[in-house]
């Protein structure tokens, strides 16, 4: 089984210790390739630069998390920029909209989410995709744009069959995380997961986030205590996929894979 985790913040603090042991351990699962998200200004160059370091198996994005737009500079159009100009660099994001916690005020959030769309747009690189708690006005800035985009992909879906729908209908890509293996929260996701056809689906962890609830670390080999996810879990999601899509896991993860390097020019 080899796959392609479609979003894994391995520059987070969490790795900073073991990194090397993580990708080995991912690795080791079958896991082939990442790509490595960029949230703010100094997580994209971080990603940027160890996707460089990892040429053969990592690439990253560039962009600001919703969360973080207020810090959405005078300079970070032009960062962006040069960081897209990389050979690494196959996607502006993570960007969108995120109301649920309001970490940026929401007209800041729309602000700067338009601007990434606009800069895909002339770049001519796909979008990676945040929504929470703003679906509305996230496919109406999406729609707005639609056409000028070369792709876009709902990064880590959470949401029902009509939105589902509703992204399909943008002709955008979803990415499904470790939320399908929640038994209570995971249900929505598990009942969308047969809306999405194979050609549009693609899996990831958002490590060190999402923990499947479903799986106890230490049984997957991973050190006591930890209650990190890690790459190397994405076997059991992509298994859990399988199961609520009634797919064979392993054409789940041959199509997912597929597609992968298809939208992320991930050749290999």
């Amino acid at each position: 089984m080899e796959l392609i985790d479609i979003g894994a913040n391995l520059t987070h603090s969490g790795f900073s210790k073991d990194l090397e042991q993580v990708l080995h351990r991912a690795l080791e699962a079958g896991v082939a390739g990442f790509v490595v998200t960029g949230t703010d200004e100094r997580e994209s160059i971080r990603a940027q630069a160890l996707a460089a370091h990892n040429p053969g198996h990592m690439r990253s994005t560039a962009g600001f998390h919703p969360h973080m737009a207020r810090t959405f500079g005078a300079d970070s159009e032009s960062v962006l920029r040069e960081l897209a100009a990389t050979d690494e660099v196959v996607a502006i994001g993570e960007t969108g909209l995120d109301f649920y916690r309001n970490h940026s005020p929401p007209e800041v959030q729309e602000r700067v989410f338009e601007r990434h769309l606009e800069l895909a747009a002339e770049l001519g690189l796909p979008v990676f995709l945040h929504q929470r708690d703003a679906h509305r006005r996230f496919t109406e800035m999406i729609r707005a744009y639609r056409d000028q985009l070369v792709g876009g992909v709902a990064h880590c879906f959470t949401g029902d069959a009509a939105t589902a729908r509703a992204y399909l209908d943008l002709d955008l890509h979803i990415g499904v995380t470790g939320w399908i293996c929640d038994d209570r929260r995971g249900q929505a996701v598990r009942e969308a997961i047969r809306e999405i056809p194979p050609d549009r689906l693609m899996i990831e962890t958002d490590c060190p986030y999402l923990l499947p609830r479903d799986l106890n670390p230490t049984d997957a080999g991973l050190p006591v205590k930890n209650r990190r996810n890690e790459p190397c879990l994405l076997p059991h999601i992509a298994r859990t996929v399988a199961r609520h899509a009634g797919r064979d896991p392993e054409e789940v993860a041959a199509s997912t894979t597929a597609v992968a390097r298809r939208f992320f020019h991930m050749e290999g």
